[in-house]
């Protein structure tokens, strides 16, 4: 009998999905190969079932981030805000540039002026533990939620960058007939406070810095950094801003802190503000065109008395970054809260108080406005 015709068997075999197969030393028979395609078609099932199983999930995902950018509401109503709104009886509007400013007022008219400037991501409400306080200590008080924030207009041709904002405070001062005031600033408040100390000394007759933002530094977090991306932030910023999971968390490190129960009622309060298309376009447009830089640069020219006030454990804008100012400013002395995150006035605000109008309200500061009482701020920082 004839030798079986030789099987020609491709080198790469796994090229095309076959089994191994072994070749039959001399001198046995050679067997019939039989190929068997059930194990390529299951591998080829599997991959299909994996692809349509992720396609499935990404659409999922994305008509769940499509329905949240969809259906979150446009503007704060202020109708409907009444019972997020603390110490609403003092809230007033005013226009500057043509946006509408919301801003608080308390104190008598013709007391010592104080302006209070929130920071990035905020509002009149970190205020809301000082502001009578402060009133009642002697001083007209001004708390303004700048625009893009908080209940005042948030255009969409606005700048929204620390010059900007700085001359819609100066502006506000003018509408209200306030030619010079002890200006606070918190976080990015404070590069505001700062550059109208540069840019308007006359209108400033002293600065207090809370944790103030003075350099781009901030600008390269992970979040910050993805913000600027376009599309990308353009997505990740309201999902962020919009999710009451991670305000809550975020707030919760401060209570946990001062050992006290979360407020709802707050975290209510504050995830009203931020639910917002408006404020999302206002946050992302902050951030793109955030340039602090200047404000360290040019911290050597701030002639002002100045109180620079830190969390010891402020995490947003580090304490080294306070002593740098310090260092930098001729006329400022640096006050820093032990146990305490990137917000003094509302984690201490009794101590804040104390200070701030001591600071402030002493006529003899005029001369000799860096006159502390060591002892007593040891204490009040204890």
């Amino acid at each position: 009998m004839g030798r079986s015709p030789k099987t020609s068997i491709p080198a790469d075999r796994k090229a095309i999905g076959l089994p191994h197969i072994r070749r039959q030393s001399r001198g046995h028979k050679h067997r019939a190969v039989r190929f068997s395609l059930r194990a390529p078609r299951v591998r080829i099932l599997f991959v299909m079932k994996k692809r349509y199983l992720l396609a499935g999930a990404t659409g999922i995902v994305a008509g769940a981030v499509a329905t949240r950018l969809l259906t979150r509401p446009r503007e704060v109503s202020w109708p409907d805000s009444i019972d997020f709104i603390y110490h609403a009886e003092h809230s007033w509007f005013t226009t500057v540039d043509g946006a509408r400013i919301h801003y608080q007022e308390a104190g008598h008219e013709h007391a010592p002026p104080i302006l209070l400037i929130h920071g990035f991501i905020s509002s009149t409400l970190i205020w809301d533990e000082v502001f009578l306080p402060l009133a009642q200590g002697g001083f007209r008080v001004v708390a303004l939620d700048l625009p893009g924030y908080g209940y005042s207009d948030k255009p969409r041709r606005a700048e929204y960058t620390i010059e900007s904002q700085a001359r819609a405070v100066v502006g506000v001062m003018d509408r209200l007939g306030i030619e010079q005031a002890a200006l606070v600033g918190a976080s990015y408040g404070g590069a505001i406070a700062a550059a109208i100390a540069l840019d308007h000394p006359e209108r400033v007759s002293r600065l207090v810095l809370v944790g103030a933002v003075s350099s781009d530094e901030p600008k390269k977090k992970l979040l910050m950094r993805l913000v600027q991306w376009p599309l990308i932030g353009d997505i990740v910023t309201p999902l962020f801003l919009g999710s009451r999971w991670v305000l809550r968390k975020r707030m919760k490190d401060v209570y946990q802190r001062l050992r006290i129960p979360v407020d709802e009622h707050k975290v209510a309060a504050r995830h009203h503000l931020l639910a917002t298309a408006d404020t999302h376009r206002a946050m992302i447009r902050t951030v793109r065109r955030w340039s602090a830089n200047r404000i360290f640069r040019d911290a050597h020219l701030i002639r002002q008395p100045t109180m620079l006030m830190w969390g010891e454990d402020d995490v947003h804008i580090p304490l080294a970054q306070g002593f740098r100012l310090r260092d930098e400013m001729p006329n400022a002395r640096l006050v820093v809260f032990r146990n305490c995150g990137h917000l003094p006035p509302q984690e201490f605000p009794k101590q804040f108080v104390g200070m701030v109008s001591e600071f402030c309200k002493a006529e003899e500061m005029k001369a000799a406005p860096l006159k502390f009482k060591r002892r007593r701020t040891r204490k009040q920082i204890s």
